[in-house]
């Protein structure tokens, strides 16, 4: 199967890009566990964040996402539409054999994560990690293939929200 039909479901679905990439571009770095810990203000606050009592280490997530070989990384303007888009690439990934496909996107379904209140996820089978909660370095990943993406300084910058669907 070729990736095209994935990317241009992306693009169907909202994305304002998507690219195929194989394994060896996926940018790990171990570092990135630091920005998560002492950079975001919802660190352990969503079930999605992996280094929250996760089952995996950084590098037990490294040694299982090397297991596959190509994937698609979609490029969209809002944290909504990236996981949707994704969650559904994922699904028909699925349906067309690809049983272990499998989507990072930073899980942003509900309003408010079940999690702070001490309660199970609301949406388990569709709520997906992002790139960095397990140990990939979106910036150095994304730039390989000239998408944008940079720091954003003001309330006014561009925000671009990245996920991916690792197919085979």
């Amino acid at each position: 199967m070729t990736p095209d039909k994935y990317i241009k479901q992306a693009i169907s679905l909202g994305a304002a890009n998507a690219v195929k990439f194989n394994i060896a571009d996926i940018a790990f770095d171990p570092r990135v566990v630091l920005k998560c810990i002492f950079g975001c203000k919802d660190y352990g606050k969503n079930h999605t964040c992996p280094y929250q009592k996760s089952p995996l280490t950084m590098d037990e997530y490294k040694q299982t996402l090397l297991h596959y070989n190509w994937g698609i990384i979609l490029h969209c303007k809002d944290k909504a539409t990236s996981q949707r888009a994704s969650f559904e690439v994922e699904r028909q990934a699925f349906l067309d054999g690809h049983y272990f496909a499998f989507s990072l996107s930073d899980c942003g379904l509900c309003k408010e994560c079940s999690k702070i209140h001490n309660r199970d996820c609301n949406i388990p089978e569709r709520a997906r990690p992002a790139f960095h909660s397990v140990g990939i370095d979106l910036f150095k990943t994304v730039h390989k293939f000239d998408l944008p993406l940079a720091v954003a300084k003001t309330l006014d910058d561009d925000i671009n929200w990245y996920s991916a669907v690792f197919i085979e």
